[in-house]
């Protein structure tokens, strides 16, 4: 029986992978080796930058709550603290998308936040 040779598997995969580094530069995306170490690395930062964002998203909306806070007389941390206090429980993205497209109910928000602070 003659032995099986994967030519056709091989250079499917081969193809696959210089396809994907497509982008990339030089030899990156034309020699196999070397587009197949490229295209390990992008896939990691790729993931890793998937999580990063969640991060920078979260720093973002803190920003925008703390301007419009500020702007109403109160520190951000002051803010949340009479938000907790006051027991509402609204996340920091829908606050920060009421700071920036909706500021009457978010000066609301803030006026119930200063109550509660004095009290």
């Amino acid at each position: 029986m003659p032995r099986a040779k994967g030519g056709v598997l091989t250079r499917r995969r081969h193809k696959k992978v210089l396809k994907l580094t497509k982008g990339h530069r030089a030899t990156r995306h034309k020699l196999y080796r070397r587009a197949h170490e490229s295209l390990l690395h992008a896939l990691h930062y790729a993931y890793c930058h998937r999580r990063e964002r969640k991060g920078d998203m979260r720093r973002l909306w803190i920003t925008r709550i703390s301007a419009a806070a500020k702007a109403g007389g109160l520190s951000y941390s002051q803010f949340i603290n009479g938000l907790s206090k006051a027991n509402v429980e609204i996340n920091r993205k829908a606050l920060a998308e009421m700071a920036v497209s909706d500021p009457a109910s978010f000066s609301k928000l803030l006026s119930l936040a200063q109550d509660k602070l004095k009290n």
